[in-house]
């Protein structure tokens, strides 16, 4: 296992119960913890070559439906079971609520707007965008009421940018508790967004000098809004109205969101209706006994809005076991609200030895990056675990290292890494290093 020793896992059985294996158990994991992601002798994991090509099936026999059948697409019905999921215990209610995007079933670093991770405070309101309205006002100079005609008028931005909730991950803080990539990483999500940079509408508007902080609220039952520091706002936030290349759906906030790049998404306030400039932040409801970070010493750290480094691998998985020993390619996703993704690197025996990852192009600022590296398993357990370096120089840590720094009553900003294990059988469990 790890150099340190021979440290237990956490993990829950294909029965819901939590187990723990010690030293004489994880002797057992064997080739596990020297296996390598070199690729070694030719195992065999596709089928007999065919003496003919095969017949042709029934779909290649007849003329399927015209152009008119989907007027709006949808995938295959075979794929119906690619959905965002919820789970029904985490809040009293759906209104307030998350579903989590099924990462597993993603191939690429942009995510559906079907799938897009959802995160409600009070539902999710139908907005009519011919009454919608955006009021920018306190110290400025000129203060503004604008209509969505208005806004699309502006030039315009278009960038590719993740969104993440800051609770992503917050149920393993104590321990291993649903063995699963969509419900343990499920809460982040990437786009490319097309809208109008904040400073664009800063600048209309006359900032007094004075101008320290921006309140911004949106539109929904809870009027959700956080306080922003205004150098942020002027940096690299924008206010969109598309998402993926057509318009913004209702729950990501239509008809206008903002985006606030490498920051926790809660900020990243949907159906925007009000931006205010002030000289100190509001310490609302959502940024005094919601989004702050319990200390062990029973003090809370607020504030905290970066997103930092963090990886996972979402091939193999609970949801995506191996049927049989071969080659196969591990794959997976990282993320840094500090910029780009420098380097992946990936373990087959717990974190005991590492080899770099393919970062797969395009790498960009602010967004999910895709890595791969080949595996050539050999039907002994093994420990699967991704760490990331981002272009800062932070390396993504381990849940112990954070637990050392932040105890175990935390909910938000979970990015340690997370160790699958792989059975003999092929299976795929939840587990932790501790």
């Amino acid at each position: 296992m790890r150099p340190d020793l021979w440290r237990s896992i956490s993990l829950l059985s294909s029965t819901g119960a939590h187990t723990r294996l010690g030293r004489r158990s994880l002797l057992g994991l064997g080739a596990a913890l020297t296996g390598s992601l070199a690729l070694g002798p030719k195992q065999g994991n596709a089928e007999p070559s065919p003496a003919s090509p095969p017949a042709d099936a029934p779909w290649s026999q007849s003329i399927g439906p015209g152009v008119v059948d989907r007027p709006y697409g949808r995938p295959a019905d075979t794929e119906a079971g690619v959905i965002r999921r919820n789970v029904p215990w985490l809040t009293a209610g759906t209104e307030s609520s998350i579903s989590f995007s099924p990462l597993q079933d993603l191939h690429g670093i942009i995510t559906p707007n079907g799938l897009f991770f959802e995160r409600y405070h009070a539902g999710r309101p139908d907005v009519d965008p011919e009454q919608h309205r955006l009021m920018i006002h306190g110290l400025v100079e000129r203060p503004l009421l604008l209509s969505m005609k208005d806004i699309v008028r502006f030039p315009s931005v278009t960038r590719i940018h993740f969104i993440e909730c800051p609770a992503n991950g917050g149920m393993e803080w104590r321990a291993a508790q649903l063995n699963s990539l969509q419900f343990n990483h499920g809460m982040i999500s990437c786009a490319e967004w097309t809208g109008v940079r904040l400073s664009t509408l800063l600048e209309e508007v006359g900032i007094k000098k004075e101008a320290k902080w921006v309140m911004v609220e949106g539109a929904d039952g809870a009027h959700m809004n956080r306080s922003l520091p205004l150098d942020k706002c002027l940096d690299d936030c924008l206010v969109v109205y598309a998402q993926n290349g057509e318009a913004l759906r209702p729950e990501q906030g239509y008809p206008l969101r903002l985006v606030v790049p490498g920051w926790e998404g809660n900020v990243s306030i949907k159906w925007l209706r009000r931006i205010k400039l002030g000289d100190k932040p509001w310490h609302s409801r959502e940024e005094t006994s919601k989004y702050t970070d319990l200390m062990p010493d029973g003090t809370s750290r607020g504030f905290t809005w970066l997103i930092d480094a963090k990886s996972v691998i979402t091939f193999p998985c609970p949801e995506k076991p191996l049927d049989r020993p071969g080659l196969y390619e591990i794959r997976g996703l990282a993320w840094t609200g500090n910029g780009k993704v420098k380097r992946v690197d990936v373990s087959t025996d717990g974190g005991v030895n590492w080899q770099s990852a393919r970062l797969h192009e395009p790498v960009l600022s602010k967004a999910l990056t895709k890595f791969t590296i080949p595996w050539r398993w050999d039907g002994a357990p093994a420990l699967l675990e991704s760490r990331v370096i981002d272009e800062t120089g932070y390396v993504q840590p381990t849940i112990a290292q954070l637990r050392k720094q932040r105890g175990t009553n935390s909910v938000y900003h979970n990015n340690s890494i997370q160790t699958w294990q792989v059975k003999g059988d092929g299976s795929v469990f939840d587990v932790q290093l501790g």
